[in-house]
């Protein structure tokens, strides 16, 4: 599959063999290829299920915000909402899919683009220019797109009232919503709404795509054996976390439940409490990340000479993450679960939720700065450790580092390590999971050498430079090994 797509876009890519995805509905580049019909002016997805236009009708666009741009409005029945995202590898991919995740998560909103600039660290007219380059459109050509395909999510989706989903998908007048939403869809909100009735649900049900296949049964013992009692907890069907998030000076609270995905509709159920409904675009935001829904991942399997469909499991919090790897140091999984429980039951925030034994937070990094050592070797924290987990605490509440997707991996890696007690492995393992790189390798780790049968890391490392770009992956088809059970922190 080539990596990137259309001719619109201004990349290189034969028009044919977007046609031919289209025609054979394929799902590898779903996400990755817009195709917009000029009889309709609809814009699809490869995987739409309607007969397949003429090729002299078809436009080709890397993006959903591409084929807005060119005057196109989302077909109502493959819903391009639903697409599964992108993940980038160079530098300057990563620096524009950051971008473009802080503005699905609003940031654009309180930042300003100076704001997001300063963020990604780049200049605001670099990132103009590369956000350009990889999108085709501007960033706030893109902010607008994401807000009315959020809006069209929820509509379609939840029996949210039209005002509720004005403000949540970051318009700042309901009239200004429908106008913009007539203006780009040529439909009326309402229309979108009639057979939609129940109003007496207690949750939210949104669906998530992604590229097919997806090893459910591995992420999910992977997420279910390392769950921190309290907080989250997982079965063969269904992932259930607590849930807190800080957006604009107000702190939410909720529980959030992924289910089995549908491999016929390659779609994955997502629930959340109404008590998350203002943050609903960070939260979705965040279980693709954690599910690792951007993944493509037949070329992965096909790089490493694996059956593909196996996944990075991601982090929704990855300060949560980075604690539980320094716990997880030289002990036992279990060991390692049963101390992070107890600080999320000590210092997290208490939440209702329906599912029994989901009662705790995690708590922000913010409360654990201003802890003392003595306040976490209390509960049985080594303290060496809990010295190592305030340090990191207070410099992720000074805004010294970031743990999420998109930062510099190197830089981050480098100041995790600058902290007493965090060495390469523990960053390694963060850049893993909270930064969704998928070149980290932590080739210290005991599974990964007791899966190779090596006993030195340098070979370990040198075995490694094999698997490039995707060393994350072949960590977790190492670690998933018969060879590595028992062995994996």
């Amino acid at each position: 599959m080539p990596h990137a797509i259309p001719v619109d876009g201004k990349v290189d890519l034969d028009p044919e063999t977007c046609h031919r995805a289209l025609q054979t509905h394929d799902a590898r580049f779903d996400g990755c290829l817009f195709v917009a019909v000029s009889s309709t002016r609809i814009y699809c997805r490869p995987v739409c299920r309607v007969k397949a236009p003429k090729r002299e009708n078809c436009r080709f666009y890397a993006s959903a915000a591409l084929a807005e741009a060119a005057g196109y409005r989302p077909c109502l029945r493959c819903r391009p909402e639903l697409a599964p995202g992108n993940a980038a590898i160079d530098a300057g991919q990563r620096i524009a899919h950051q971008a473009a995740s802080l503005i699905e998560n609003g940031a654009l909103t309180d930042l300003g683009m100076d704001g997001i600039a300063d963020r990604v660290g780049v200049t605001t007219r670099h990132l103009r220019r590369i956000f350009q380059a990889e999108f085709g459109v501007t960033p706030i050509r893109f902010a607008q797109t994401h807000r009315l395909l959020l809006a069209k999510h929820l509509l379609t989706d939840t029996t949210l009232p039209s005002t509720v989903i004005a403000f949540t998908a970051g318009f700042s007048s309901v009239r200004r919503f429908n106008a913009t939403f007539q203006e780009r869809y040529r439909l009326n909100p309402r229309q979108l709404r009639k057979s939609r009735v129940d109003t007496s649900v207690d949750a939210l049900r949104l669906d998530l795509g992604y590229r097919p296949p997806y090893d459910w049964d591995r992420l999910i013992s992977f997420l279910s054996a390392r769950a921190i009692g309290g907080v989250e907890a997982g079965d063969s069907s269904v992932y259930r976390r607590t849930v807190q998030i800080m957006q604009r000076g107000c702190t939410h609270t909720g529980w959030i439940e992924v289910c089995r995905p549908d491999p016929r509709r390659s779609s994955m159920p997502v629930f959340a409490s109404l008590s998350l409904v203002p943050v609903v675009a960070a939260v979705l935001a965040k279980v693709r990340h954690l599910m690792d829904l951007s993944c493509s991942p037949v070329p992965i399997g096909e790089a490493l000479g694996r059956p593909p469909g196996l996944r990075v499991p991601g982090a929704f919090d990855g300060f949560e993450i980075a604690v539980r790897a320094i716990l997880g140091q030289q002990v036992s999984v279990a060991a390692a679960r049963t101390l992070a429980c107890r600080i999320a039951m000590a210092f997290g925030t208490a939440v209702d939720t329906p599912h029994e034994g989901l009662c705790r937070t995690f708590p922000m990094a913010g409360t654990i700065a201003d802890l003392k050592m003595e306040d976490l070797a209390g509960l049985g924290v080594l303290p060496s450790r809990a010295r190592t987990i305030i340090a990191l605490a207070r410099m992720l509440a000074d805004g010294l580092v970031r743990l999420e997707p998109g930062v510099n991996v190197a830089d981050t890696t480098d100041r995790l390590q600058s902290i007493p007690g965090i060495g390469a492995w523990t960053a390694q393992y963060v850049a893993m999971r909270a930064l969704a790189w998928p070149d980290a390798f932590p080739h210290t780790d005991l599974g990964v050498m007791k899966a190779l049968n090596e006993k030195n890391p340098r070979r370990v490392l040198e075995a490694g430079e094999a698997w490039r770009p995707w060393r994350a992956y072949a960590v977790m088809y190492l670690w998933t090994s018969e060879n590595a059970n028992g062995s994996v922190r």
